[in-house]
């Protein structure tokens, strides 16, 4: 019993050494090599909101262009949920998934008529609005609230599953493994929490990427296991 109680003690200061290598690693990457992105240089929820629903499934380049006409048209929630259908259609037109504009739309019907055009801070309350999932919502929470919550897109999923856990697809308890990772790396101070997300993404967008990793360009090679491997090869 006690044998078990030291080897579970050692696995988790093993873990947390690894975590801190892996965050120090990273942030300073990001500090170099960060996108300016618009949708980075504002805390105002709803354009963060328009700019993550937007980034679904559709790639930064295009989101970049019709971000700021989007938001020329619609500028906050009161005119976003007052415009017709047919203008938020016509507004979206060359992004595809089209049912995300729909979502957005009738989001903005709810936040305006619920919360009085003030759009929620914790994930539970925003999961609770029309296409807001966990993603989404730790988004929001973190990229315009500067909450210390994860948020898990794509791009941070197959970055932690490589880092972590040595592995490059994951499903179901799997999944919650790696939520539960990136919970236990997010700072507690909101800025950092907004900092360290952001540069998961960003490592898996830029260099972690599906396909071909660029793990010789890696600023966390030495602390991720695909990383490692790949050296000793």
């Amino acid at each position: 019993m006690r044998t078990k109680v030291r080897d579970g003690v050692r696995g988790a200061r093993s873990l947390a050494r690894h975590s801190e290598s892996f965050t120090r690693r990273l942030l300073a990457w990001y500090e170099r090599s960060a996108r300016d992105l618009p949708w980075r240089r504002t805390r105002d929820p709803y354009q963060v909101l328009v700019s993550e629903v937007m980034l679904q499934q559709t790639q930064v380049s295009r989101v970049s262009e019709f971000y700021p006409r989007f938001l020329e048209r619609f500028p906050d929630l009161h005119a976003l949920a007052s415009a017709k259908p047919r203008a938020v259609r016509e507004a979206w037109d060359g992004l595809g998934y089209y049912a995300r504009a729909r979502n957005l739309h009738e989001l903005a019907k709810s936040v305006v008529r619920q919360y009085h055009a003030a759009l929620p801070e914790e994930p539970q309350e925003l999961m609770k609005l029309p296409g807001v999932g966990p993603y989404t919502a730790g988004a929001v929470a973190s990229f315009a609230y500067e909450k210390p919550v994860p948020a898990v897109d794509t791009n941070a999923a197959r970055g932690l599953r490589r880092v972590f856990f040595g592995r490059e697809t994951g499903n179901g308890k799997r999944e919650t493994d790696v939520w539960q990772t990136a919970a236990g790396l997010v700072p507690k101070d909101g800025k950092k929490a907004w900092k360290s997300n952001q540069a998961i993404m960003e490592l898996g967008a830029l260099i972690c990427v599906a396909r071909k990793p660029k793990c010789p360009e890696c600023p966390v090679r030495t602390a991720c296991k695909v990383g490692r491997r790949s050296v000793m090869r």
